[in-house]
């Protein structure tokens, strides 16, 4: 049976402009091969059983022939696979997907297209620059800016709109040149966007006649984006990404990466590089369910609690109905919203997400029996009060956290990064263990909450910032307020 294959747009950069449709074929292909500008983010929805394959071109680096791609793409489709063939931008738009389309035809194999949104109206678009302007352009035009191209320049010269320039770094002298040849004014506003729509990105404004310099001395690189015409000078009123409060900052997210998603995600939105270099794992560990309705207490101590515990119940073919006679209370708003994942609504959540800020929340409520569900790691704070006040505690472990085998992946972060964030003890311990205490004296260290800044101390490190509250949106707000201390 053949398979089919799809060729998808990942688009400029941003992973949060890969198209739902895109995302849901990556999480379903077989096999996946993608260029060199797909960012390492569209990768992570495909499954781990799925084959990825670098089929990359890089000027100058390495090179996977045209010929070799048709290969693999054919055979794996007449293998019977769900083919994914990942392009940054749009594969129709300099991307070289009509012809890969029509090799796919001709091999009498099914495909289909999905868009990207392409470099050519992203970049712009993040540097605060529209390719059409009612007043100033009523059209655009694609162009491709290689070296061997040939172009009709006295046509571009005379087009009444937007010249966007793909592929087109080395080639800057020669297009200003002959457009300013064929009648194109010298003033006119040029923009250049280098690495347009990720963090790293940056905007050269320059006019057809010290283009050529002005982009030599910034030391301009591939890739860029290369926009002619007016609309240009709207970026000075228009500029938008550089306005996000931790733009130019790069934050190391140190939380297990099955955690760490949501506050990468939250702090790209602010414009911050993320890299996730995640010094833990958790596992889970075979536990005997008690009889829930025994207790008039369960206290939930994790948002990985609160999953493993519901996968428990789910193999022991039971459900959210198992606590109905109980309490339940989340050590903060990220377990209860855990909880509510499953169905459950917390009775109780206190204002400081850390033990003491729980066992304060539960004195005035009267417990007997009481279920605290952990890590193997869990500190015996809230245990040790409840049994304090005569309550009988059971614990149920259903996790260990466990080092992740990435100590040069953690230290290359740490060198890298503005801030390194830590959201637990544990974190602390494995990523020290992993990369050393040395590979903290650049970055400033960002600590959830009081026992993570203890367990800091005792490693002979002072945190630079504290969360409050001490949550994962605390964490993210003392890090922008430190970000524009910083300015």
């Amino acid at each position: 049976m053949s398979g089919i294959v799809h060729l998808v747009g990942a688009g400029p950069g941003d992973p949060g402009l890969l198209t739902l449709r895109g995302a849901r074929l990556i999480a379903a292909a077989d096999v996946v091969l993608y260029d060199h500008l797909v960012g390492p983010e569209a990768l992570e929805h495909a499954r781990e059983e799925a084959e990825l394959v670098y089929v990359g071109k890089q000027g100058g680096g390495p090179q996977t022939s045209q010929p070799e791609i048709d290969r693999l793409l054919v055979e794996h489709a007449r293998a019977g696979r769900r083919v994914v063939r990942l392009k940054g931008g749009d594969p129709f738009v300099f991307g070289r997907g009509g012809e890969e389309a029509l090799l796919l035809r001709d091999a009498g194999i099914r495909f289909e297209v999905v868009p990207g949104i392409t470099a050519g109206i992203a970049a712009p678009a993040y540097a605060g620059i529209p390719v059409t302007h009612r007043d100033l352009a009523s059209g655009v035009a694609f162009v491709t800016g290689h070296e061997r191209a040939e172009l009709d320049w006295e046509a571009l010269a005379r087009f009444p709109g937007t010249l966007v320039f793909y592929m087109g770094v080395s080639a800057l002298p020669r297009i200003a040149e002959r457009l300013v040849a064929e009648g194109r004014a010298a003033k006119e506003p040029v923009a250049v966007v280098e690495r347009g729509t990720h963090p790293d990105q940056r905007t050269l404004l320059a006019t057809l006649g010290d283009l050529a310099a002005r982009a030599r001395s910034a030391e301009i690189r591939a890739p860029a984006i290369t926009l002619v015409g007016p609309v240009a000078s709207l970026r000075e009123q228009l500029a938008w990404v550089e306005e996000r409060p931790l733009h130019g900052r790069t934050v190391a997210v140190t939380r297990a990466r099955a955690q760490a998603s949501a506050l990468a995600t939250t702090l790209r939105e602010l414009g911050a590089a993320v890299v996730e270099a995640p010094a833990i794992q958790t596992v889970a560990l075979p536990a005997e369910l008690p009889d829930l309705g025994r207790y008039d207490l369960v206290c939930v101590t994790s948002p990985t609690g609160a999953h493993e515990l519901f996968a428990a119940l789910a193999q022991a073919g039971r459900d959210a109905r198992s606590l109905a006679g109980c309490r339940v209370a989340a050590i903060g708003p990220g377990t209860a919203r855990a909880l509510a994942e499953h169905g459950v609504l917390a009775d109780i959540v206190p204002e400081r997400a850390v033990a003491e800020g729980l066992v304060e929340a539960l004195a005035g409520v009267a417990v007997e029996r009481a279920l605290v569900v952990r890590g193997a790691e869990g500190r015996d704070v809230l245990p040790d009060a409840l049994r304090d006040r005569g309550a009988e505690v059971d614990l149920l472990v259903l996790y260990e956290t466990v080092a992740t085998p990435l100590a040069d992946a953690a230290r290359a972060a740490a060198a890298s990064a503005d801030f390194v964030t830590f959201t637990s003890a544990s974190t602390v311990r494995l990523f020290l263990s992993a990369a050393g205490a040395d590979a903290l004296e650049r970055p400033r260290i960002a600590s959830i909450g009081p026992a993570t800044s203890a367990e800091l101390r005792r490693h002979g490190l002072e945190p630079d910032l504290e969360a409050d509250p001490h949550t994962p949106d605390g964490l993210v707000g003392a890090l922008v307020r430190a970000a524009a201390e910083c300015r």
